[in-house]
Formats: C-alpha cells, sequence, structure tokens
C-alpha cells in the first residue's frame, strides 16, 4: 500500500504554493497518496493551525503529516520532524506541531532539519514547505528512518504552544475563543462536558458575554435544535465547547476574534 503524506497550511489556494509541494512530493515518492487537510488556515495563525492538525489526524491514515503555519521562516525557529508511534509530523517548531503530537500519545523521537540531507538546495528562505518540509516528508514516506533526517533532538526541547485555560467565575464560565470556522462558530478552551459540571443541560437557556455584548441563547446538541438566527452553546465535533447561530455567525453577533474571551452564565 502507498504512504499517505497529509498537508495542512495557510497557504490558501490563490497562488501556487500548496501545487508546488505537492510536485516536490510527487517527483520523489512518486507512488505516495496525499490528502489536502486544508489550506485555509487563518495566515500565520499558529494556534488555529495547531488544532486543526490535532482534530483531524485521528481520521486519517498513519503515514506523514506536514504542517506549514510558520510566521518565523527564516528566522532562528527550527523545522523538526517528530514520530509519534506509527506516525511522523513535519514543519516548523513553533507549537503547531505539538497539540497533535500529544494527542497522539507524545513525541518518541524526534530531530532537527537545519542540515537535513533531504532537503532541496539552495533553500529559500522563505519557502521551507517546498525546499524542507515537502521533500523531507517525501523521503519519509518512500521508508527512509526519521534518524537519517537530521541531527537528533529531545522532545522536551520542541517548541510548546502557549495555552490559555477556562475558569468559573462569579457564577459564570469564562471561556477563550480558540478558532473561529467558515461558518463563524466560535470554538473554546472548554470542553463540552464544562457545562453538565455546571449543572446545564440540553434546552438550559444560557447567555454569552463578549465584553459589553451580551446574547441569550440555549445549551444545545445541534443547530436545528433552535430556530434560525438563534444561538446555541454545544459540544462540537472535537469535544470543545463552542458557540453558533442557526443560519448565522456567532463570531460576528458576539463580536469576537481567536483570543477573546466570552463569559457564558446561567439565564
Amino acid at each position: 500500500m502507498a504512504a499517505t503524506v497529509t498537508l495542512l497550511t495557510d497557504y490558501g489556494l490563490q497562488d501556487e504554493y500548496v501545487g508546488v509541494c505537492h510536485g516536490v512530493i510527487a517527483r520523489i515518492a512518486p507512488d505516495a497518496r496525499v490528502i489536502d487537510l486544508t489550506h485555509g488556515v487563518p495566515r500565520h495563525d499558529i494556534r488555529s493551525g495547531a488544532l486543526a492538525l490535532r482534530r483531524a489526524l485521528p481520521f486519517t491514515p498513519a503515514g506523514v503529516h506536514v504542517a506549514v503555519v510558520d510566521p518565523g521562516v527564516g528566522g532562528p525557529r527550527r523545522g523538526v520532524a517528530l514520530r509519534c508511534a506509527d506516525r511522523l509530523l513535519v514543519g516548523p517548531d513553533n507549537g503547531l506541531l505539538v497539540p497533535a503530537a500529544e494527542h497522539l500519545g507524545g513525541v518518541e523521537e524526534a530531530v532537527d532539519l537545519a542540515s537535513s540531507p533531504w532537503l532541496l538546495e539552495p533553500v529559500s528562505a522563505t519557502f521551507h514547505g517546498r525546499d524542507v518540509f515537502a521533500p523531507v516528508a517525501a523521503r519519509l514516506a518512500c521508508g527512509a528512518p526519521l534518524a537519517s533526517g537530521g541531527a537528533p533532538l529531545e522532545p522536551g526541547e520542541l517548541v510548546a504552544l502557549e495555552r490559555s485555560e477556562p475558569r468559573q467565575e462569579e457564577g459564570a464560565l469564562v471561556t477563550h475563543v480558540v478558532a473561529i470556522d467558515t461558518y463563524g462558530n466560535v470554538m473554546t478552551d472548554a470542553a463540552g462536558g464544562d457545562l453538565i459540571e455546571r449543572g446545564l443541560r440540553l434546552g438550559d437557556p444560557i447567555a454569552a458575554r463578549a465584553e459589553a455584548r451580551r446574547v441569550r441563547g440555549v445549551v444545545a446538541r445541534t443547530f436545528s435544535d433552535v430556530g434560525a438566527g438563534a444561538l446555541l452553546v454545544y459540544e462540537d465535533a472535537g469535544g470543545s465547547l463552542a458557540l453558533a447561530v442557526n443560519g448565522g455567525n456567532a463570531a460576528a453577533l458576539l463580536g469576537v476574534r481567536p483570543g477573546d474571551e466570552v463569559r457564558l452564565e446561567s439565564e
């Protein structure tokens, strides 16, 4: 069976960048199956990319997984490749890979790609997706051992993603926006079970407050449990506590962006 390589980036699809990465992989590993997870990560948003990667990988075949959200490209940050059980993760060492690696059981082996023999020379200062990560992923997909790809690196040296934590405060669950999807659904750093711990059940009224804006909604299972244009608080497919508007845009309604606080209060 052909090896699988997945790609997740903030490159978008207007330029040639994604296609060029496909081309580099195809030249080195022509039998590899390449799956595009997404190239629509908000540009430079490492946290959104990291969470998307963590959510996606449990549903993909084992193989090589490339993620590139890399505002520090060409600077002092490292390029790395990691082994997590039967999976290999390749990308910048800026926190992007770590949540997925932890979700997969932790990093068993890591290498620094700075002096990798597999790079496309000369390496561009601004396109490591093409010159570093794609060729390394292709070599790994061909069965090359990870240890041959670079200098060994202790897993504890990897850059961790800075995380926020929800908290209880004056009868409210204070959450933080970690990502906003295409529909305007607001994903938070709380888990779906956090509402149950506060005694809230399906159908219970709840208010979401973002700074001075307060919107009433209900705890629901899915979008159609509320009327058109109504706010709901629900557990999303990744297990996170999220907010949505049936047929609308919760992020726009609340006026929030990633990093903002949202207070969830019982009505």
